[in-house]
C-alpha cells in the first residue's frame, strides 16, 4: 500500500496502523513526485491519496500522474474525501472516476474503519486485478502458441482469434472480431448435417472433437482437426466456446506417403483415412519420427515443434478404453445426427467408472434384489459419526492348542475326510464331529491338513508339517466362532470347493503349482477375522478399518493384510520362511489378488472378463476349427494358459468357491441359507439399535422371505457365473452376454443350443443348482417365508 499524504495526521496514522494489522507492506509519500517515483519502484496494489486539502496538491492531478504509468493499470487508487455536513448534497463521484480513482473513502480516523476498507479492496478489486494479470499472461500464451484459437460468445459471435488463426485462414483480426460465424464463407466439403451435429453436442455442454473443412479467405478449403470446448460462466450457463484448430491435411499426406501398404488413397472414404490417422498417430508410432527425418521442409522451427508434439502423442501410453472412445469419436464425424446422438450416449456410459455395475429396476419392482445387491455391492459411503465397530483381535500362540498330526486325527473324523474329494462332502458333519472331539480343533485345521498334504503344499513351500499345522490352527483361531456364517466352517467349505475345482482337468492344466498353492492359501484366509457384518455396515459405522482402507474393499483388504501379519509374526507358524524372496512376492501377489476378487462390488466385471476372454474365444475355436482335434485342443490350451487368462481363472475359481452354497446338495444349501440369513438379520438389528442406515431392509427377521432372498441371489449372482465356469457355449457367441445382462433368468437358456467344450465341467453342481432353485421357487409360490415348508396339518 502507498499512502500519499502531504502531512502526517490522525487519518494517515489510521491507514498506517490498518496496514500493520492486515499484514500489508506500507510506504508513505509526501509529494506527487515522490509518490510516482515510489510507485514505479514498488508497484503497489493499493494507493491511498489524501484529497481533503487541495492547498498541498491536487488529488486528481496526482492520480492522473500515476495512471499515466504502465504498471498502474492493475492498481486500485482510493481517494480520501472530507466529511460533508448533513445538510450538504452528496457530491458526484464522476470527476474522481474520470481522473482515474477506483473508489472513495470518506474521512474516518478509526483504525478499524480503515482496516475494513483495505480488506474489502483486497478481497474485491485487488484479487480481480490478480485474475486480470493472469488473463494477460494467458493471452500472451495464446498469441505465441502454434495452434489456431478462436473464442466466440454463446451466440457464436467471434470475440478473439490469435495470430496462428490469422495465418492459417488468411484473415486479419479486425475482419473477424464482432462477426457471427454464420457470416463467414463455408466449405462445401463438409456433410450437410455436420454443423447441426456440432451445435447439438456443444449446446449440451459437451466437447466436440473431429475433422472439419474451413474456407480460407482465398476461397481454398482447409481440412482441420478441431476441438470445440464450451465454457461455463455466470449463472452456470454456457457463455463462450473455445475452438482449437490445427491443419490436418499436411500430416495426413505424409502418413499416406510413408504407409503405402495401408492404401488409404483417394478412392477410400474420409472415415477410413481418419481411422488410419488415429492408428498411425496413436499406436504404430511411425508418423512423427518418419516425418521429421524425411520431410524436406523439416528444418524449420515450427515443423520441429510440431514433430515434438506429434512424437508425444504417438507414444503407446493410451488405455484401451481411450482408444475405443477415439474410434467412436471418429465414427461420429461421418454419421447422421441420430446416430451421432446415440454414440454420444455410448460415450457417456463408457466414461463412467461403473461399467460392470448393472442398473436395477425400481425398488418397488424387486425389493429383495435391490436390497441384496445394494448391500453386497455398495461401499456404503454414508457417514455417521460416533459409531465405532472395532473387531480386530490379537491371537497369540499360547492361546492355541498343541499342533496335531494326521496320525492323531480321531478315527470318525479320518473316515469323514476320506470323502473330501467328492462334491457331496458334508462339511457340516465335520464341523459337528470336530466340535465334539476337541473344542479348540475346528474343521478348517483337519480339512486343511488333508487337502494341503494331497497338493504337496509343504514340499512346495519347503516347510515342515508342524509349521503347516500351526499355521492352520492360527488361521482358524482368527475366525469368529460367534458368526453364524462367516466362521471357520465357511472357510473350510470354500477350501473344499477350491480343491475340488483345482482337481478338474481343464483347471489343473491351466495353472501351475504356485497357482494351486496360492489358491488353497487364499481360500483358507479369505474371510479371516470377519466380523459378521458387511462392508457397507463398517463404512456407515465409521469403523477403524473403513477409515484405514478408505471405504474401499475394507474387509477383503483386512483379510489379506491380517493373514500375512499373523503368518510372519511367529517363526513357528510362518509357512513362507523358507522360500526365496522372488517366489514369495509372486505367491503373495497371487494370494492378495484372489482374496480381493471375493469383493462383490467387482463381481460382474470379473465374470464378464472371464466370459469375453475365455468362454467366447474357446467357443469360437470350436466353431471355426476345421483341422484335427489335437489342433483344436492346443488352441484352447493357449487361451487358458496366457498369464492374463490364468489370472482370470484364479479369480473366477475363488469367486465360485466362495458362493458355492446354492450348488451344494439341498440339505447343505438350506442350512447355509439359514446361516447367512441369520447373520444379515443380526446386522439389521444392530443397525437399528445404533441408528445406522439399514443397508438391506428386507433382511428384517420379522418380515423377511428367505426363499425370495435365495431366488434373487441365485438369479442375480450365481446362475450366470456358474454357467460360465461350467461350460463354453456353442453357437451364437453373444448369447452369454445377453444372459449376463438380463439377470432375469433362473438359468441361462442359450436358445436350446447344445453345449460342448466344457471348461470346468460341473454337471453335478448344475443339477444341484437347478434342484435348489426349484425348491426355493416352490416355497415362494406357497407364500412360505421360512427355510422349510410348514408341516402338513
Amino acid at each position: 500500500v502507498l499512502l500519499v499524504f502531504a502531512k502526517e495526521d490522525s487519518q494517515s496514522d489510521a491507514f498506517w496502523w490498518a496496514c500493520d494489522r492486515a499484514g500489508f507492506r506500507c510506504n508513505i509519500a509526501r509529494t506527487p513526485e515522490t509518490a510516482v517515483e515510489c510507485f514505479l519502484e514498488k508497484h503497489h496494489e493499493i494507493i491511498v491519496i489524501d484529497g481533503r486539502h487541495s492547498r498541498y496538491f491536487e488529488p486528481e492531478a496526482v492520480c492522473r500522474l500515476i495512471r499515466a504509468t504502465k504498471p498502474s493499470e492493475n492498481t486500485v487508487i482510493l481517494a480520501v474525501l472530507p466529511q460533508k455536513a448533513a445538510d450538504q448534497e452528496e457530491p458526484s463521484v464522476l470527476p474522481l472516476l474520470c481522473a482515474g480513482f477506483s473508489r472513495r473513502f470518506v474521512e474516518n480516523s478509526s483504525v478499524s474503519a480503515c482496516y475494513n476498507e483495505l480488506i474489502q479492496i483486497d478481497h474485491g478489486e485487488v484479487r480481480c486485478q490478480f485474475k486480470l494479470r493472469a488473463c494477460n499472461s494467458a493471452f500472451t500464451a495464446l498469441e505465441h502458441c502454434q495452434e489456431a484459437v478462436e473464442i466466440t460468445s454463446e451466440d457464436h459471435i467471434i470475440q478473439y482469434v490469435n495470430p496462428a488463426f490469422e495465418r492459417m485462414m488468411g484473415y486479419q483480426k479486425g475482419e473477424l472480431i464482432g462477426k457471427e460465424l454464420t457470416e463467414l464463407p463455408k466449405s462445401d466439403k463438409n456433410r450437410a448435417d455436420l454443423l447441426d451435429t456440432i451445435n447439438t453436442c456443444i449446446k449440451k455442454g459437451k466437447e466436440w472433437t473431429g475433422i472439419y473443412y474451413a474456407r480460407k479467405k482465398s476461397g481454398d478449403s482447409l481440412q482441420q482437426h478441431v476441438r470445440i470446448t464450451p465454457v461455463i460462466g455466470q449463472g452456470g450457463k454456457i457463455r463462450h466456446f473455445v475452438a482449437i484448430k490445427r491443419p490436418h491435411i499436411d500430416n495426413n499426406n505424409q502418413v499416406h506417403k510413408l504407409n503405402k501398404e495401408e492404401k488409404c488413397s483417394g478412392e477410400h472414404s474420409q472415415s477410413e483415412c481418419h481411422s488410419l490417422r488415429h492408428r498411425d498417430r496413436r499406436k504404430d508410432s511411425i508418423d512423427a519420427r518418419s516425418i521429421s527425418s524425411r520431410s524436406s521442409d523439416a528444418p524449420s522451427l515450427q515443423n520441429r515443434r510440431y514433430s515434438s508434439v506429434a512424437r508425444i502423442h504417438s507414444m503407446t501410453i493410451e488405455a484401451p478404453i481411450t482408444k475405443v472412445i477415439n474410434i467412436i469419436n471418429a465414427a461420429q464425424e461421418n454419421s447422421p445426427v441420430t446416430v451421432a446422438e446415440a454414440l454420444d450416449r455410448v460415450l457417456e456410459i463408457l466414461r463412467t467408472t461403473e461399467l460392470y455395475s448393472p442398473q436395477l429396476a425400481s425398488k418397488e419392482d424387486d425389493p429383495h434384489t435391490n436390497d441384496l445387491v445394494g448391500g453386497l455391492m455398495s461401499d456404503g459411503l454414508r457417514r455417521l459419526s460416533g459409531n465405532e465397530y472395532v473387531f480386530c483381535k490379537n491371537m497369540s500362540q499360547s492361546q492355541l492348542a498343541i499342533p496335531i498330526t494326521l496320525s492323531d486325527v480321531p478315527p470318525p473324523i479320518a473316515e469323514m475326510l476320506n470323502d473330501e474329494d467328492c462334491w457331496e462332502f458334508n462339511i457340516l458333519e465335520l464341523e459337528a464331529a470336530t466340535n465334539k472331539s476337541r473344542p479348540k480343533e475346528r474343521p478348517l485345521t483337519y480339512l486343511g491338513l488333508k487337502i494341503f498334504t494331497s497338493f504337496g503344499v509343504c514340499e512346495f513351500l519347503s516347510c515342515s508339517e508342524a509349521t503347516l499345522r500351526s499355521w492352520l490352527q492360527l488361521m482358524e483361531a482368527s475366525y469368529h466362532s460367534s458368526n453364524s456364517y462367516h466362521n471357520s466352517t465357511h472357510a473350510a467349505d470354500v477350501l473344499h470347493a477350491t480343491a475340488y475345482f483345482l482337481r478338474k482337468e481343464s483347471v489343473k492344466s491351466s495353472l501351475d503349482q504356485l497357482d494351486e498353492v496360492a489358491a488353497l492359501i487364499a481360500a483358507t484366509v479369505h474371510d479371516v477375522d470377519h466380523p459378521g457384518r458387511t462392508n457397507s455396515f463398517l463404512c456407515n459405522a465409521g469403523s477403524e478399518l473403513a477409515i484405514l482402507y478408505n471405504d474401499t474393499a475394507v474387509l477383503e483388504s483386512h483379510h489379506a493384510a491380517l493373514a500375512f501379519q499373523l503368518t510372519v509374526r511367529d517363526s513357528k507358524s510362518n509357512i513362507f520362511k523358507n522360500i526365496d524372496r522372488n517366489q514369495f512376492r509372486t505367491l503373495r501377489q497371487a494370494i492378495i489378488d484372489m482374496v480381493l476378487a471375493t469383493e462383490m462390488t467387482r463381481h460382474f466385471e470379473h465374470v464378464s472378463k472371464f466370459v469375453n476372454s475365455i468362454n467366447k474365444p474357446m467357443a469360437a475355436i470350436e466353431e471355426t476349427s476345421t483341422s484335427s482335434v489335437n489342433s483344436d485342443c492346443d488352441g484352447q490350451a493357449n487361451i487358458r494358459n496366457s498369464p492374463e487368462n490364468r489370472l482370470l481363472i484364479k479369480r473366477m475359481l475363488i469367486k465360485c468357491a466362495d458362493v458355492a452354497n446354492p450348488c451344494r446338495p439341498l440339505e447343505l444349501s438350506i442350512e447355509w441359507a439359514g446361516r447367512i440369513s441369520e447373520e444379515y438379520f443380526a446386522q439389521t438389528d444392530e443397525e437399528k439399535r445404533q441408528g445406522l442406515p439399514v443397508v438391506m431392509p428386507v433382511f428384517d427377521r420379522n418380515t423377511c422371505s428367505v426363499p425370495k432372498s435365495q431366488i434373487s441371489f441365485m438369479d442375480y449372482f450365481i446362475t450366470d457365473m456358474f454357467d460360465a465356469w461350467d461350460v463354453s457355449p456353442r453357437g451364437n457367441l453373444f448369447t452369454v452376454n445377453a444372459a449376463l445382462m438380463s439377470r432375469k433368468v433362473s438359468k441361462c437358456q442359450w436358445d436350446g443350443e447344445k453345449l460342448r467344450g466344457s471348461f470346468a465341467s460341473l454337471p453335478g453342481l448344475m443339477e444341484h443348482l437347478s434342484e435348489n432353485y426349484n425348491y426355493w421357487k416352490g416355497l415362494d409360490e406357497m407364500k412360505c417365508k421360512s427355510l422349510r415348508p410348514p408341516p402338513a396339518s
